[in-house]
């Protein structure tokens, strides 16, 4: 083996070193709560309690770049986002994607190699954050369209997801609220040979989830506002 060959299969150990993931993690853990808490505060609604206990698949809406953060802190291990192709394409998001070990996928929502992937860490434990609108949502649509994967990934490792929903963009120096689901699986589809309808069908009791979940968010925040005004 030549020693370029050596130096790549030791730079490939060293990134899927978990420990080494475990204390990047735990790193921006403690940078968030010293750092950015002040001017990033989370309201947590739902189920508040910390994802510890097994591998659990993240599906949220997706509004900004600070979306991955609520994600992180929900639990005490390191979590593998799905990130699209693009990000890798400037510096800092090519250090910051290899550096988090996350799943590069392409904006079609069709690589196999990421799905792949993504099965083989959630057989292993480990936790992935999946965003099925692909990219951030900068119109006034709810949702934009879903790319497929999420349901499929989570049928195929019968791994029950978690709801993260926002309701408005989170920014800075404002409180944001973010609701997690209690865990929810596809049961009903679990053991089958899928045709491409029931994936289809998967898809979309996904998407109607989501949707309960952020008109229900939208009417609890809208109730505590107005309970706020009558006092």
């Amino acid at each position: 083996m030549s020693k370029k060959d050596k130096n790549a299969e030791k730079a490939a150990k060293k990134s899927e070193d978990p420990k080494r993931l475990d204390k990047w993690f735990r790193f921006m853990r403690r940078f968030y709560g010293i750092c950015m808490r002040p001017a990033l505060h989370f309201k947590k609604l739902g189920h508040t309690e910390k994802f510890n206990d097994r591998a659990y698949i993240y599906v949220g809406n997706h509004k900004s770049v600070l979306d991955v953060v609520p994600v992180a802190i929900s639990l005490d291990k390191p979590v593998h986002f799905m990130a699209k192709k693009e990000l890798t394409e400037k510096r800092l998001g090519r250090w910051f994607t290899k550096k988090c070990e996350c799943i590069i996928v392409n904006r079609d929502g069709s690589d196999v190699r990421a799905l792949m992937l993504a099965m083989k860490y959630l057989k292993n434990g480990e936790s992935v954050c999946v965003f099925p609108e692909g990219t951030r949502n900068k119109t006034d649509e709810i949702f934009l369209p879903f790319k497929s994967g999420a349901a499929a990934l989570a049928i195929k490792t019968k791994t029950p997801i978690i709801f993260m929903m926002q309701y408005r963009k989170i920014k800075l120096f404002k409180r944001n609220y973010v609701f997690y689901s209690e865990p929810f699986e596809l049961s009903e589809f679990y053991d089958k040979r899928l045709t491409e309808e029931e994936v289809a069908a998967a898809d979309e009791l996904l998407r109607s989830k989501m949707l309960e979940l952020y008109m229900a968010l939208g009417e609890m925040l809208e109730s505590g506002k107005k309970g706020k005004a009558k006092k």
